[in-house]
């Protein structure tokens, strides 16, 4: 399931942001203990993004071009570059954005409130301001801050792309009306009586220019087509 970190970045509408952060994810669910949860690295400059994920840089990657209608998984070990089907991987970006929305009920327009946390708290050495969102099968808690000219808009094309923009509206709806950039998310779901929770944190953000290489198969890699099972 594509996990919106978190992580939703506009620095004008003239020009794509260029951001990077890092974000860790923990999921627990009840009866268990919290994993050690899994650390995230993003590049994002409008329509390319370059994903790691692993806490040691430089491990396997995935770069999506929109702008080219491009995608490559990239495997350093082998100096690889699997070019996947950006058809079959949008499908599947739709897919899970959907079942997301139908397990929070956060789907259609105005299924979702908010309202705002008594505290604040200090993430990532920001001062955040703390939101309630509530939709039939969720419980969301974000704090966002207002000290980066970043909004959720900033990854309108990619939104959209997924297939976030419609299946996960009413939620979408409410978190584009928070006033700053989401540095925590702590979620809460309930399905079938079970509880499950994501806590997704960004431990580090920085605002500007990315080189352009990010975004690039890289030089002595040979690319070859990814089978569908490794889609998967």
């Amino acid at each position: 399931m594509i996990i919106l970190p978190l992580a939703l970045l506009v620095l004008a509408p003239a020009r794509p942001a260029e951001v990077y952060f890092e974000q860790r994810t923990v999921v627990s669910e009840e009866g268990r203990g919290p994993g050690p949860g899994v650390l995230s690295r993003v590049w994002f400059a409008g329509s390319r993004m370059r994903m790691e994920a692993g806490d040691t840089p430089g491990g396997p990657a995935l770069l999506l071009r929109l702008d080219r209608g491009q995608a490559f998984r990239l495997d350093p070990e082998r100096k690889l570059a699997f070019e996947i089907d950006p058809a079959r991987l949008r499908a599947r970006a739709h897919l899970d954005a959907s079942v997301a929305g139908d397990l929070m009920g956060g789907s259609e327009e105005g299924s979702a409130r908010t309202s705002p946390l008594p505290a604040g708290k200090t993430v990532a050495g920001y001062a955040c301001r703390g939101f309630r969102i509530r939709a039939p099968s969720l419980v969301m808690d974000v704090f966002v801050t207002d000290a980066l000219p970043l909004t959720v808009d900033a990854f309108a094309d990619f939104l959209e792309w997924s297939g976030a923009s419609q299946s996960l509206g009413g939620l979408l709806h409410e978190i584009r009306r928070l006033p700053g950039f989401p540095l925590e998310t702590h979620t809460r779901v309930t399905v079938m009586g079970q509880v499950r929770e994501t806590v997704s944190t960004v431990t580090k953000v920085k605002v500007g220019p990315h080189a352009p290489l990010l975004f690039e198969v890289p030089s002595g890699y040979r690319i070859e087509k990814e089978a569908e099972s490794q889609e998967e």
